[in-house]
Order: structure tokens, then sequence, then C-alpha cells
């Protein structure tokens, strides 16, 4: 072709359809998180026969609970970066490859000290994929369905908590704790060859760089067979490539405040959602019930947090991120409240554990797709991982704080109460960002 000629990614995106090709990638990633849900939550799942099985306290696991929420928090941030300066795709398979490798090792642990390592290490992948599908999956959504396709496949993580809930209580009583963590392995590496053929790259990320434009006409003819490609075509986004770590941006040019306000809700919701996934079978299990009975409980709150993702996902785009979120918050508050009342029938725990899911693990995938569109490209990644990051410093500190508190004979009932307050930051948090991001929504429509 002749002339110079060029072509907006964004607008590519943001006006086409979701096709096939999108889909599938999408069916990928969702895969993926529902197998980073299964890696997370698992250990919760079997610390009532892991602790029988070793003869160790309650508290004993407030280490190894820390060790894997360490590594979540190292890897969401240091990964997330990365992403940011190298690409979503690669990010993504080394993390696959990290945490299905020392999952597998988390098996063949014999000590406490030897089970807290591999725990980080796994937690190192683990952490840097559900910021990187999220950035991901929203830079290959239309505008008009943009938040609820990131909703409903950042939804895999729930799913992958619930069936890791239903198998770890199938598992447990034939084959042992250690082979829920040989399925938790084996299962990602054996995704890892449909991954590499099928993840694409961001390709807002590869025209804001100027990098390899064959690679990236490649892989937006996979979803607009017709955009032009060759010599002379220039692909193109609106935005400015900002120098130096992503990082430091993330509180210039007027997301200061939201951005604080952002880790804020970030380390009270995710600590809660750790504390409860963590504990909450524990705590049934001393109430008289079974371990199966205790897993299926604490797997309530992760299909409480399944379908409250998909629900919300279909209304936050109408409604608005911040009225949503913020009852999300305030319900679970008032449910945690009265999570452990000890008087409480097996059939109300469940449906209060539900609703506490809800609101908690369903409201966190709505802060992620919120974080995905209040940062742009070249700190998309870095922004979510961060965000999380600070989230799971909270959870490190929850389960700590929990098993400190058991120690010190705390009821399960002045946990859980405690666990309301948090929550109630969460939702005030969360209505304060109506203000705080307005401005810079307005300061945004004049500049353009």
């Amino acid at each position: 072709m002749t002339g110079r000629r060029e072509v907006d990614v964004s607008a590519l995106v943001d006006e086409g359809r979701l096709g096939r090709f999108q889909l599938g990638a999408f069916a990928l990633l969702g895969l993926c998180l529902a197998l980073d849900g299964f890696d997370v939550q698992a250990i919760g799942y079997v610390a009532p026969a892991l602790v029988r099985d070793w003869s160790i306290p309650n508290a004993a696991m407030g280490p190894v609970f820390g060790a894997g929420l360490s590594g979540l928090f190292v890897g969401s941030i240091a990964f997330s970066v990365l992403a940011d300066r190298i690409g979503r795709r690669p990010v993504l398979l080394l993390a696959t490859l990290l945490f299905a490798v020392f999952t597998l090792l988390t098996a063949r642990a014999g000590s406490v000290g030897g089970l807290a390592a591999v725990r980080f290490l796994a937690g190192l992948g683990l952490g840097a994929m559900m910021p990187n599908a999220t950035a991901l999956v929203g830079e290959y959504s239309p505008r008009r369905s943009r938040v609820a396709t990131m909703m409903i496949v950042t939804n895999g993580f729930m799913v992958g908590a619930v069936l890791g809930g239903f198998a770890s209580a199938w598992i447990v009583p034939r084959w042992g704790w250690r082979a829920v963590f040989v399925a938790g392995g084996a299962l990602p590496l054996a995704l890892l060859p449909a991954l590499w053929a099928w993840i694409p790259e961001s390709p807002q990320f590869l025209a804001l760089r100027g990098r390899r434009p064959a690679e990236l006409a490649r892989w937006l003819r996979r979803i607009a067979p017709d955009v032009p490609a060759g010599e002379g075509v220039r692909y193109v986004v609106r935005e400015e490539r900002r120098a130096g770590l992503p990082l430091r941006h993330l509180l210039a040019d007027g997301r200061a405040v939201g951005t604080v306000l952002l880790w804020v809700v970030n380390f009270t919701n995710v600590l809660n959602a750790f504390f409860v996934s963590s504990w909450l079978p524990t705590v049934v299990r001393d109430h008289g019930h079974s371990t199966a009975t205790a897993v299926l409980v604490g797997t309530t709150v992760q299909v409480g947090g399944m379908l409250g993702t998909v629900a919300l996902g279909l209304v936050l785009q109408r409604l608005g991120f911040v009225p949503v979120l913020t009852a999300c918050f305030a319900v679970a508050a008032v449910n945690l409240a009265i999570l452990a009342t000890p008087s409480l029938p097996l059939g109300a725990l469940a449906a209060v554990a539900f609703v506490v899911g809800w609101g908690i693990l369903g409201g966190q995938p709505g802060l992620n797709a919120f974080a995905a569109t209040f940062y742009p490209t070249d700190l998309r990644s870095t922004g979510i991982g961060v965000a999380l990051g600070v989230g799971r410093f909270g959870a490190i500190l929850g389960p700590l704080v929990a098993g400190a508190l058991m120690a010190r004979q705390w009821s399960h009932e002045e946990l859980f109460r405690a666990a309301a307050v948090p929550a109630l930051v969460s939702a005030a948090v969360m209505l304060s960002m109506r203000w705080a991001v307005a401005p810079r929504r307005a300061a945004e429509r004049a500049a353009g």
C-alpha cells in the first residue's frame, strides 16, 4: 500500500465485538484463574485434616497461611510491574509454571517450616495471575461489555475455589490432604501448551511500546481479519507512554486520592476474604461438625462469591461501581457479625456464609474491574497488582492476628464480630470514592 495509515488499536477493540478468538482466550484465562483459586484456597480446605495428621494446634497454621499470602503479596506487585514492562503474555506463562511446580512440591512437605516455604514460592506465581488476566481481558473486550466480561472471566477464581472445596471434601477422606496439591499442580502443567498457543499479548501494550508490529498485526487479525498491515501502517493508542517504573506514576496525574482509596478498600476487603476462607472450616469443625461438613460450609462462602460476581457483573456497568460495591460491603459487615454465633443452626450458618461470600468475595472482582478502568494501559497491570498486593498484605495480617487471638482464648464469635469492622471500613471508603474519582473524570472529559 502507499502513503501512511494509522490504526487506532483501542478504538478497534472498543467498537468491535467478542469473536471466537477472544472467547477462546477468555475461556483459557478463566480456566487458569480457576486453578489459581483452587490452589490459593486449598490450604484452608485441608487445614483441619493436616493439623490432625501432624498433631499440631490450630494456631500453628497461622505462619503457613501467612507465608502463602506473603508470596501472593510479592507476586502481585513484582510480576505486575514486570508485565507493564515486558507484556502480559510472558508473565502469565511464567506464573502458571511457577505455581504449578511449587504446588506439586507442597504435597511433599514434611514440616510446618517446609510447608510455609513452598506455599510462599507457589504464592509468587499465584499472585501474578489475577492482575494480568484482568488487564488482558479488559484490553480485548469491547467497551460496551468490558466490565461484565472482566467480572465473568475473573469469576473463574471463585469457580476454582468452590470446586476446590468440593474436591477437597471428596479427596481428603480417600487419599489424604497431599492428594489435593498433586491435583492442584498437575492440572496447570497440563494446561501450559494450550496457553502458549492461544493466550495473546495485549494489543494496546504492543502499540504503546511501538514494538513488534508484525506480532501486533497477527493478534489484531484474530479479532478483525480486515485490519490493515504491512509497510506504511502504524498502530497507535491515544495514550502517552510514561518513562521509568510504572509504580511511581500511580500517584501522579490526578490519580493519587483514588489510588490510595483503592489500596485501603483492597486491604480491608482481602483481609476479610482470606480470614474467612482460612479459618471458617476450622471454626465449624470446632463447633462439633465433621471435617467434610466444615469444608462444605467454607465452600458456601465461595459459592456466594461466585454467584455474586456474575450478578454484579450484569449490573455494575449500568448502576456504577460506587453504589453497588458500597452496598456489598455493608451487607457483608452485618453478616460477619453473626457468622460464628454458637447457637446458629447449620442451615442458617451456611446461609449467612453465602451472603458474606456474595459481599466480600463477589465484590473483589468488582474492585479489580474498577482498577482496570481507572488506570491507563502502561499502568494497568501495575495498578491492579499493587492494589491486590496491598490487599494481600492485609490478608497476611488477618489469619496471623486471628491465630494469635485464638491463642489468647478469643471466642469465635468475638473474632467474627471484629472482622465486621474492616467490612464497614470497605463500605465507607468505597462510598467516598464517589467524590475522589469524580474530579479526575471531569478533567479527563475536558481534556478529551
